[in-house]
């Protein structure tokens, strides 16, 4: 029974030599794969780290870039603007002189009427300068051709004549700047005055049934002044 439990206690040792060699072995295994995993694990990180931060730079750097020319064409943008503006203030003058020509004026408005009866109408719908009264020198600027009334007549001419009351207007702009109750409306009187005066004119000089429609129109090339004569009911009704 001595000498079988030496044997089992050698056999037991060296087992537990074996067993532990093998650990150490096993370990030292693991260790090294672990050293790997880690050494493999830094060196993609660092070449995600040097990856991201170059995309990060190239995106930065074009962003940068835009941002910059962005600003470079604002500024230019600004600074054309600023020229234009200068060569505007500079032309506003030579502008006042034309407007104040009273012929330059109706030119202006002739010229804008041409180009909207150009748009909207074929040419053998209109004719310029036209004498719609009979044994009259007056030639009214535009006139429309319309359906006649009868088998005697192919058309009708519908008067157009444009007028610029340049001045009027202006002393009525400049009341509404002092913000003067009464320059306001004596600015306002005056300018249905002269406006009432342009539409009698209109009305003596090409008005001329059955050749022509029993009313013609008054063209205002200008936005602001068509506005005051509208909004002014009584006016309007009176025209």
């Amino acid at each position: 029974m001595a000498h079988s439990l030496n044997e089992f206690r050698l056999a037991f040792e060296r087992g537990i030599a074996s067993f532990n060699n093998l650990q150490r072995e096993k370990f030292s295994s693991l260790d090294e794969k672990q050293r790997q995993l880690v050494e493999s694990t830094e060196k993609r990180l660092e070449d995600i780290r040097v990856t991201v931060d170059e995309k990060l730079q190239k995106t930065l750097n074009d962003r940068i870039g835009q941002s910059f020319r962005l600003v470079t064409e604002q500024l230019e943008s600004v600074q054309k603007g600023l020229g234009e503006m200068q060569t505007l203030a500079q032309d506003v003058g030579g502008l006042k002189r034309v407007l104040s020509n009273v012929k330059t004026r109706g030119n202006i408005g002739e010229i804008q009427l041409s180009m909207l009866l150009e748009q909207i109408l074929a040419p053998e719908q209109y004719d310029a300068n036209v004498r719609t009264r009979i044994q009259s020198d007056e030639v009214v600027e535009f006139a429309v051709k319309l359906p006649g009334r009868d088998d005697q007549r192919e058309f009708v001419y519908l008067p157009i004549d444009a007028k610029f009351p340049k001045d009027v207007y202006e002393h009525l702009l400049d009341a509404y700047d002092t913000g003067d109750i009464q320059a306001i409306e004596a600015a306002g009187k005056i300018l249905e005055t002269t406006i009432k005066k342009m539409a009698k004119d209109i009305s003596e000089k090409y008005l001329s049934p059955p050749d022509t429609t029993d009313f013609g129109i008054m063209f205002l090339p200008f936005e602001g002044i068509y506005a005051e004569v509208v909004r002014r009911c009584t006016l309007l009704e009176d025209l």
